[in-house]
């Protein structure tokens, strides 16, 4: 079995659990394959991820390092094992204790795959040319750069308009990404596996702006309105990004692919995740401050 590492060398810990992994390996027919940049950190050497032939990918980190080893898949459709170092970790299924037992779930077949929506984000040209497409999990934003000020957007589903925003940005996520940017701009929590795509202003300039949910397969085109085109980022799943230029209007629909996430056995369900990392819920049972 071919297993693919990423990995984030800021958490201290990630020394060990690599080191756990490279013993544990050989026993359970695992054959590995490390992102750049951690090559210092294993104890022998071990193949290159690149474009390697993967079974499985696992991400040593939060959710930033899961959703950095999806972009780094480039499409494939391989599962991923996100092993939580982090906080909160929405997207991750195992804990750094509990490394062994999430091997042995790989290895023998008892665990469960997530299919996760992923967006497609292409910026077209004022001649209508596509000249960039990039792919997010969690969300699309488009948003002013260097000093932060009102932009104007018309937004467009489908071939139908739906009128002009006055906003610090617009938010355009998937059900997973629901509860990471979108969620914060004031966007409802949408559970993973439903059809849907969440469209959320950012701190909206008028009380009747309000984030919308549409169909999965909508298309989203946001386009900016002269003069305040200048100086605009787009930026995907808060990692990476591109400016726009004069004319250039931003169109978001459904992936063709998919991303798999690798569910445990021992996980807890969703609404329980909320309630444990969020505080779901009302105030009975929590202890009062000293």
């Amino acid at each position: 079995m071919n297993v693919g590492v990423v990995g984030n060398p800021r958490y201290g810990d990630l020394g060990p659990l690599i080191d756990i992994l490279a013993r544990e390996a050989p026993t359970r027919r695992l054959t590995l394959f490390s992102e750049a940049g951690l090559e210092a950190l294993w104890p022998a050497p071990v193949g290159t991820l690149d474009a390697a032939p993967l079974d499985f990918l696992i991400t040593f980190g939060g959710d930033g390092t899961l959703l950095r080893g999806a972009r780094l898949l480039q499409g494939r459709e391989t599962p991923i094992l996100g092993v939580n170092l982090g906080r909160v970790g929405f997207l991750t299924s195992a804990a750094r204790g509990s490394l062994l037992a999430a091997l042995d779930a790989l290895t023998s077949g008892a665990h469960a795959i997530e299919r996760r929506l992923v967006l497609r984000a292409s910026i077209v040209s004022a001649a209508g040319a596509e000249r960039s497409v990039t792919h997010a999990l969690n969300d699309v934003v488009v948003h002013k750069g260097g000093v932060a000020r009102v932009i104007r957007l018309r937004l467009y589903i489908g071939d139908e308009e739906v009128g002009p925003y006055s906003a610090d940005g617009l938010i355009v996520a998937t059900p997973t990404g629901s509860t990471a940017y979108s969620l914060s701009a004031g966007g409802p929590v949408v559970v993973p596996g439903v059809e849907a795509l969440i469209v959320t202003p950012i701190c909206a300039h008028t009380l009747a702006v309000r984030p919308l949910v549409v169909q999965g397969g909508s298309r989203v085109v946001i386009e900016p309105i002269a003069p305040w085109a200048d100086e605009l980022l787009v930026s995907f799943d808060g990692q990476v990004g591109t400016t726009l230029t004069a004319g250039d209007t931003v169109h978001v629909r459904r992936a063709d692919h998919s991303v798999l996430l690798v569910r445990l056995p021992t996980e807890r369900g969703f609404f329980s995740v909320m309630r444990g990392k969020l505080h779901w819920g009302d105030l009975l049972g929590r202890e009062s401050p000293p």
